[in-house]
């Protein structure tokens, strides 16, 4: 399953903050189309029926199903640059 750094969580916690309905919030990793190539991650107000959900630290994660198997034995971890734009990377899952 998908895990999340703490600068993970905090970033999606700050990002759903100001939405209608905080507690339901969270970001939504989806795929386009068949391939595992182009995966689009958004803010979402709750997961769609067939999404996985993974909460961690106060944040929560939706995955369509294409993502979640893709995303199975990754990490998401986020960062800011200098103008404090948030990014997010997936990364391999450290033991």
């Amino acid at each position: 399953m998908l895990t999340l750094t703490a600068n993970a969580a905090q970033a999606i916690r700050d990002l759903t903050a100001s939405a209608p309905e905080p507690a339901q919030s969270g970001v939504r990793i989806s795929s386009q189309g068949e391939g595992a190539s182009s995966l689009t991650l958004s803010l979402a107000t709750a997961p769609e029926p067939a999404d996985e959900v993974v909460e961690a630290q106060g944040a929560r994660v939706y995955l369509d199903p294409v993502a979640a198997t893709v995303l199975e034995d990754k990490s998401l971890d986020a960062g800011a640059d200098d103008q404090g734009s948030v990014s997010f990377m997936v990364t391999e899952q450290t033991a």
